[in-house]
């Protein structure tokens, strides 16, 4: 079984190591002006991505909420919607101090200051609207209507996908793959025929090709369709795998969410209904 209080502190001394980094990556991408470095912006993405994510899997919302706010902008950055403006830079580097603050205490959070942050960030992406206009990447998508989900289960045990498949089915179209291969080429389809997936369940462990390279790949398709990962397919991580590090790594891959089987229906349902995919 998964040591949880092994998990927290684990994921805790990952988030300090991101944070240290993240730092010197803003002041970087600041000097850098409109010259976009996107490896070094992807890096600061992920890092901000994986603390968001972690904490949200912990329950830890004050922490989720301001690095999913941070990710936000780094990602409007990336996708050149926004500039890396002084002010900008100033106050995502203000929401990492006030991160390495709430992970150092996590009960004894300042909501109030984070709620404000929270509100900062948000008001300084306000004019991504421009970018129709300005011929930059598109980076939202609409959420499926009642009834209207695109899900696809990508799982090689019969009997999960059976179950998965059934439930998921009640919300709208379902379709499976059996590797992380066949994954790839599935969501390649679905983006070329116009119809994205709005949720994907990927397995870790899989022949061919394993969970974490498939959602790379998805995600690098995305990302070439002018689509960044805070608003592209919802991917949730399923495993039987015992090991930390196999869930902690997942957060790096740019997913959202796991879910260790067997999987509680109830838990993926909360899921989908926290991103809006259902009501």
């Amino acid at each position: 079984m998964i040591n949880f209080d092994e998990f927290m502190q684990d994921f805790l001394e990952e988030c300090r190591q991101h944070l240290a980094a993240v730092e010197t990556d803003l002041l970087a991408i600041e000097l850098g002006g409109a010259e976009i470095d996107e490896g070094l912006v992807d890096r600061v993405l992920h890092a901000l991505h994986s603390v968001a994510v972690g904490a949200g899997s912990l329950e830890m919302m004050p922490i989720r909420e301001l690095a999913h706010g941070a990710a936000h902008m780094v990602a409007l950055i990336r996708s050149r919607t926004i500039t890396p403006s002084g002010e900008r830079i100033s106050v995502l580097l203000h929401a990492i101090d006030a991160l390495g603050l709430l992970l150092e205490n996590p009960e004894g959070s300042n909501q109030a200051g984070v709620t404000a942050l929270v509100a900062q960030l948000a008001r300084l992406c306000a004019d991504e609207g421009a970018s129709a206009e300005s011929g930059r990447h598109q980076i939202r998508r609409p959420r499926p209507a009642a009834g209207q989900l695109r899900a696809l289960l990508v799982e090689d045990d019969f009997s999960s996908r059976l179950v998965l498949h059934t439930f998921l089915s009640r919300y709208g179209q379902c379709d499976f793959a059996t590797n992380g291969r066949a994954a790839v080429a599935a969501f390649r389809t679905a983006m070329e025929s116009g119809h994205s997936y709005d949720l994907i369940c990927m397995d870790i462990m899989m022949p061919e090709m394993d969970g974490r390279e498939a959602v790379r790949q998805i995600r690098d398709m995305e990302e070439a369709a002018g689509t960044v990962s805070t608003y592209g397919a919802k991917i949730v991580m399923t495993t039987a795998v015992d090991g930390i590090k196999e869930v902690s790594r997942c957060f790096r891959e740019l997913c959202d969410a796991y879910l260790v089987k067997p999987i509680d229906l109830s838990k993926l349902l909360c899921q989908m209904k926290s991103y809006q995919l259902v009501s």
